[in-house]
């Protein structure tokens, strides 16, 4: 009967889209990637910089060690995780280092797996990072102690800004947060 002309508003799914396709030709691991960016995203200031420093539980993270807590659990229940608790928990049996209490002891020991976990999450989150860097969907610089610079060292913190199609993760991500409400820690001088 009556055709009204139906406008389609620009969708985020086709800036999402080639976003994707950008990952899957130019990660080797196009899902963690993506997860990584999204993190970004999340704590990003609205010129989609993040870091150096990210508030959680009352205190604060080097960006880095935040990125590498909240990517682990996605490998909880990975065998070779499994078999890292194991080793562990021998290691410290092994030294004497391992509370009689049962409770005390699995904390000592997921302690001790967070803290090699972290170490090698790095390297991965490093990796991921300078894929990301070459593919124009981050820019990383470091910053800290004296000044800003472009290498790390020196009581530097890396800080990303997220650029060119990464953006898109921006929009519509602070909808839920209060106003002047941020993640963002300051760097002490």
């Amino acid at each position: 009967m009556f055709h009204a002309s139906v406008q389609h508003p620009v969708s985020r799914g086709g800036d999402i889209s080639a976003l994707l396709d950008r990952l899957a030709r130019s990660s080797t691991r196009p899902r963690y990637a993506f997860m990584l960016l999204n993190l970004i995203a999340e704590v990003a200031r609205s010129d989609g910089s993040a870091g150096p420093l990210i508030a959680d539980g009352g205190g604060l993270l080097p960006m880095r060690d935040w990125l590498c807590d909240a990517l682990t659990p996605m490998g909880g229940r990975d065998p070779r995780r499994l078999a890292l608790m194991d080793r562990v928990r021998e290691e410290l049996a092994a030294e004497k280092r391992l509370p009689v209490e049962q409770a005390a002891a699995t904390i000592k020991v997921e302690e001790e797996v967070k803290l090699r976990v972290r170490t090698s999450g790095k390297t991965n989150l490093s990796r991921a990072v300078s894929e990301l860097v070459a593919a124009g969907l981050l820019r990383r610089h470091y910053q800290g102690y004296r000044i800003d610079h472009h290498n790390r060292g020196a009581q530097r913190q890396a800080v990303y800004t997220l650029i060119g199609l990464a953006r898109v993760l921006l929009a519509g991500r602070r909808q839920g947060m209060a106003a002047g409400e941020s993640r963002q820690g300051e760097l002490g001088f």
